[in-house]
């Protein structure tokens, strides 16, 4: 399966750095930056800004940030549909569906037939926008055992591109 990732408006450079150590060990053939998230090498920054930004995202990349190829996206809809229509499938790793989106649900474990797919990431706490999520075919959920009612977006991440492959 080819796999893609979109990180949008992932907070924190620790997250940004563990999933491109994740995308980079799982052979993820590109990691797409759009929204706010922050980006390794942003040329759009002030050189003292994208030196500390890389700094950090580095730490938790070991490396993969120089490894994985990456893209910065700005209008997100319009991407993902080039992505459709180049016969890629659209999954978002989303664990709050409205009544509405419940019949795109694929829970993780089950066969997934998409040769090529793009996972779409959303924000750790809000999760995906509205707008992104109707550009969706499907929504992944990862069950949850516990008491919590999610993983940690870098976590996820690992998970939902394991079990995506190993589908």
């Amino acid at each position: 399966m080819k796999l893609q990732l979109v990180l949008y408006n992932i907070r924190s450079v620790y997250n940004v750095g563990a999933i491109l150590r994740t995308a980079e060990g799982l052979g993820v053939e590109q990691v797409v930056f759009s929204g706010y998230t922050p980006r390794y090498d942003d040329a759009t920054l002030l050189p003292h800004l994208r030196e500390k930004l890389n700094h950090q995202i580095a730490k938790a990349a070991l490396g993969a940030e120089r490894m994985v190829p990456q893209v910065a996206v700005a209008d997100l809809p319009s991407w993902l549909t080039e992505q459709k229509d180049q016969e890629w499938t659209v999954i978002g790793l989303e664990n709050n569906l409205a009544p509405e989106e419940e019949a795109r649900k694929l829970v993780l474990g089950a066969p997934v037939e998409a040769e090529k797919v793009v996972l779409v990431l959303g924000e750790e706490v809000n999760g995906i926008p509205a707008d992104i999520r109707e550009c969706c075919d499907y929504f992944l959920e990862i069950p949850m055992v516990g008491r919590k009612e999610s993983f940690n977006v870098s976590v996820a991440t690992g998970i939902a591109v394991w079990g995506l492959q190993n589908s």
